[in-house]
C-alpha cells in the first residue's frame, strides 16, 4: 500500500489536532477539507486579506455536519504574536500557509510582504515551540532558488532571490533551521512548484496564470503571455500538495525532519504549451468557445526563465508519490474554474 494511502488509514482510526494557518486560502482550504473528511480535529487561522469566507464555505458543502463541527476557526493576523499563540494551543500539527505570494506584489510592496511572510512566520514558530508542537509544516516556494540556472532543481542548491517575495521565502527556511537547532523543534519546509487547481483565485492583479488565463479565455478576453512563451515551469495540481503536507507532518523518519523538499509533478511544460492545454480542457466544458490565440507582452520583473523539481528527496523520505498531472488536473479542476470565472 503507498505511504500515503497507509497514512490516511491511519489518521482515521486515530484522529490528530492540527492548525491550518490561511485556512481560508487556496491550498489552506484544500488542507483543512482533506484533513475533515479524515475525521481530524482542526484548528484554522486567517485575516482574509487573500482568503475567502466562500472557500471555507465550499469546504463546508464538502464534508459532514459531523465533521464540520470538528472545526474551529479564529479570525486573527499572523502579525501578532498573541493570535499565533491562541491557534497553537493544543495542537499536535502546525500546517502553515499563511502568506502574502506573489512576486508582483513583493516588488510593490516589500514591507508588507517582509511583515506577513517573515514577522508572521517568526511569530508562529516562536507560538509553535512555546506549544510544545510535535511537527511545523510550512509552505516554502520555488522561488527561493532564483537565478540558479541548474535543471532540475535540486534543494541543497539554491541562487540569489530574484524578488522581496523569493528573500522572505529563503528567510523562512533560514529561520526553521534555527530553530530546529537551538530550541528542537521539528520542521519541514516544502518547495511549492506553481500550484493549481480549484478555489485558485482568478481575479486581481495577481492572480496565477491559469484561473487568469480560463477567465479571460471565457469572457473572450486577450490572455497574455510574459515573454515568447517558451518560459517553463513545474506545474503541481493541488491534491498532490495536500499530500505532501500530510505526509510531512506524520513522518516517522527521524532523518525526514528538519529539512525541505520540492514539491512538484517533476515535469516541464511552457506556457505555450500550458496554454494548448487549457483551451483543450475548456472545449470539453464549453465547445462553443471560439478558437483562440495568446497576446505575447514583455517578460515579468523578477521572474525565472525556467523552473523544475527534481522530486527524488521528498519521494525517498516522506514517501511522496504525485497522483495528477498537469492534464488530469487541468480536467479535475475546469467546472470549478469555468463557474468561478463565469461569476466574475
Amino acid at each position: 500500500m503507498p505511504d500515503y494511502d497507509r497514512l490516511q488509514v491511519e489518521l482515521k482510526s486515530a484522529p490528530r489536532s492540527w492548525l491550518v494557518t490561511g485556512a481560508a486560502g487556496f491550498i489552506g482550504s484544500h488542507l483543512l477539507e482533506k484533513l475533515l473528511l479524515l475525521d481530524q480535529q482542526v484548528a484554522g487561522l486567517d485575516n482574509f486579506s487573500t482568503g475567502k469566507a466562500a472557500n471555507l464555505d465550499q469546504v463546508q458543502a464538502a464534508v459532514s455536519p459531523e465533521q464540520w463541527a470538528r472545526f474551529r476557526f479564529l479570525e486573527g493576523d499572523i502579525v501578532e504574536p498573541e493570535v499565533c499563540s491562541r491557534a497553537c494551543a493544543g495542537v499536535d500539527f502546525v500546517l502553515h500557509q499563511a502568506a502574502l505570494g506573489s512576486v508582483p506584489r513583493s516588488l510593490e510592496d516589500p514591507l508588507g510582504s517582509h511583515r506577513s511572510n517573515v514577522t508572521g512566520f517568526l511569530n508562529m514558530l516562536a507560538a509553535a515551540r512555546a506549544a510544545r508542537v510535535k511537527r511545523f509544516v510550512y509552505a516554502s516556494s520555488s522561488a527561493v532558488y532564483g537565478d540558479s540556472a541548474q535543471l532540475p532543481k535540486i534543494e541543497e542548491n539554491i541562487g540569489r532571490p530574484l524578488s522581496p517575495y523569493a528573500a522572505t521565502k529563503a528567510m523562512n527556511e533560514l529561520y526553521a533551521g534555527v530553530f530546529g537547532r537551538c530550541y528542537g523543534l521539528a520542521s519541514i519546509g516544502l518547495r511549492y512548484f506553481n500550484v493549481f487547481g480549484p478555489r485558485q483565485d482568478p481575479e486581481g492583479a495577481y492572480a496565477a496564470v491559469i484561473p487568469k488565463w480560463i477567465a479571460a479565455l471565457l469572457h473572450r478576453a486577450p490572455a497574455q503571455i510574459n515573454g515568447d512563451g517558451q518560459t517553463s515551469r513545474d506545474f503541481c495540481f493541488v491534491t498532490n500538495v495536500v499530500q505532501a503536507n500530510l505526509l510531512a507532518a506524520t513522518t516517522e523518519r527521524p532523518e525526514a525532519a528538519n529539512q525541505v523538499y520540492n514539491i512538484a509533478l517533476g515535469e516541464r511544460t511552457t506556457l505555450n504549451q500550458l496554454f494548448d492545454l487549457i483551451c483543450s480542457a475548456l472545449r470539453k466544458h464549453r465547445p462553443t468557445l471560439p478558437d483562440q490565440q495568446p497576446v505575447y507582452r514583455d517578460f515579468r520583473p523578477g521572474d525565472v526563465r525556467h523552473s523544475l523539481a527534481d522530486i527524488g528527496k521528498a519521494q525517498r523520505l516522506l514517501g511522496y508519490a504525485p497522483v495528477h498531472g498537469i492534464a488530469p488536473g487541468l480536467d479535475l479542476a475546469m467546472a470549478w474554474y469555468c463557474g468561478s470565472a463565469e461569476k466574475g
